[in-house]
């Protein structure tokens, strides 16, 4: 089983920015079981997370020349822009990093609900009576 610190891949990626021109801008990228760390450029800048219970899937991706360019799709529907280079794979890398945590996390949701429907049948539970 995977740790949540271990790195699962590193390297360079870009990012689209937010702004009016919408620079693409180099980013270390570090990807572990449970986010895509995004590192700027600049040293001792902080890195920004994105977290995979805020992702929804990765879409949009196309191969055009050097560059694989992909959107994650966030949980509030912010779509987030990156290329990288095309032997690279960060976006294979990130989907399926991001469908291990999602099984991961409904094993966990099931694992859990079945204990709470155990601890419910035992014949000392206490249930609500109504009169």
């Amino acid at each position: 089983m995977k740790t949540p610190g271990e790195v699962l891949r590193e390297g360079e990626l870009e990012k689209r920015s937010d702004s009016l021109f919408q620079v693409w801008k180099k980013k270390r990228g570090v990807l572990t079981p449970d986010r895509l760390s995004l590192f700027p450029a600049g040293p001792g800048a902080r890195p920004k997370e994105l977290r995979f219970h805020s992702i929804l899937k990765v879409d949009c991706v196309e191969r055009t020349g050097k560059y694989v360019y992909f959107t994650i799709v966030t949980t509030d529907r912010k779509e987030i822009d990156f290329r990288c280079a095309g032997e690279s794979c960060w976006n294979a890398a990130i989907t399926l990093a991001l469908i291990d945590f999602q099984n991961r996390r409904a094993l966990e949701d099931f694992h859990s609900r079945q204990q709470r429907e155990a601890t419910a049948e035992q014949p000392g539970a206490r249930t609500a009576r109504v009169p």
